[in-house]
């Protein structure tokens, strides 16, 4: 089923980033992006960044790593709450 949801979520990231002009078109800007990346690419950057993070979702849904790289992530401050 990861795999399956991973696909999934990967397909998405990846129509994200390369339909960003349809996207632009029927769903319009995104006012944050436009306020804070206005000069650098507005909301089309915005939508590429949304995709992107799409994409890393799905493949470490896919690949099954979601549980290993929050542990890593979150090691930093779990290693405070460890039994001695």
């Amino acid at each position: 089923m990861a795999i399956v949801l991973g696909i999934l979520i990967t397909t998405i990231g990846a129509l994200l980033v390369i339909k960003t002009e349809w996207f632009m078109n029927n769903f319009g800007r995104i006012g944050w992006f436009e306020e804070k990346l206005g000069a650098e690419g507005g909301s089309r950057l915005g939508y590429k960044i949304i995709g992107g993070l799409f994409l890393l979702v799905g493949i470490i849904t896919m690949t099954g790593g979601g549980p290993g790289l929050m542990g890593w992530l979150l090691s930093p401050l779990l290693k405070y709450n460890q039994p001695r």
